[in-house]
């Protein structure tokens, strides 16, 4: 295909941003996925275990969610150390304590390191931690980044902005629908004495997945 995100890797599985073009979702095949899905909420309102309304307001509840929820994770992990390995152990865990309720899926946190660098794909679908980090954007359903990211991670992140030095291993992982994954990003230079607060306003939903880096605004 032609675009942003056509055409090196490790595979084991601030900037503007270039996606790959949105996929054409409405128009794909009725998949087995999408049958269960319907064929598992008409059964759940059949038996009146559920209203429609109930029903309407879970999935309300789910799209208001936003990168916020892991901003904080990422803020309280760069000034707590404690909290980081309770973080890096279990990311659901560790949500609650804040308040946040991540949801009944593990979630493993994967911190970047001075010589590596860790993003997020999921190769099947798109599954994704929906309750830390809101609904997934676009480019990361679609077919384009699923299948390069784990081909050419180097020259997608390129296409976002992200340019890493040649000594900087990356490691791509593959969410699947029994384990999700978010990004444990450094922490900027220049942020000594920052609350927490300030901190998580640097943390972006790309940086959580790992296409970007947080970085201190200029001036």
């Amino acid at each position: 295909m032609n675009g942003p995100l056509d055409h090196d890797h490790d595979h084991e599985h601030g900037e503007p941003h270039r996606h790959p073009p949105r996929p054409d979702l409405e128009d794909g095949p009725y998949t087995w996925h999408m049958a269960l899905t319907d064929a598992v909420a008409d059964l759940l309102l059949a038996k009146g275990l559920i209203t429609a309304d109930e029903l309407r307001r879970t999935v309300e509840e789910i799209d208001a969610k936003s990168p916020a929820l892991g901003a904080r994770l990422v803020a309280r992990a760069w000034v707590d150390p404690a909290f980081k390995a309770r973080l890096l152990a279990d990311v659901n865990a560790a949500a609650a304590e804040l308040g946040i309720d991540a949801g009944g899926i593990p979630i493993r946190a994967i911190e970047c390191g001075p010589g590596e660098h860790h993003v997020i794909v999921c190769t099947l679908c798109s599954c994704y931690p929906r309750l830390l980090l809101g609904p997934p954007p676009d480019w990361y359903k679609a077919r384009a980044y699923r299948s390069r990211v784990v081909r050419e991670p180097r020259a997608v992140l390129a296409e976002f902005g992200l340019e890493l030095p040649a000594d900087v291993r990356v490691v791509v992982h593959d969410s699947t629908a029994e384990l999700r994954f978010m990004v444990l990003p450094r922490r900027p230079e220049g942020t000594e004495g920052w609350d927490e607060e300030r901190l998580a306003s640097l943390v972006t939903r790309d940086c959580l997945i790992g296409v970007a880096v947080p970085r201190v605004p200029e001036g």
